[in-house]
């Protein structure tokens, strides 16, 4: 008689933490970043805007 072999599934949960790392650390370089630099800027026109009316 052949022998079958039959193996185990391999769990999912390791991949659907790998994969929720991935879009944390994506949305912390990126999307946070345009943040910072959008406030940033609005902070230099603010200044610049200043400088040109009391001139």
């Amino acid at each position: 008689m052949a022998e079958i072999k039959i193996e185990k599934k391999k769990p999912l949960w390791p991949w659907i933490v790998v994969v929720l790392l991935i879009a944390a650390l994506v949305y912390f370089v990126f999307l946070r970043d345009n943040e910072a630099s959008s406030e940033s800027s609005t902070q230099i026109e603010n200044a610049t805007g200043t400088d040109t009316i009391s001139n």
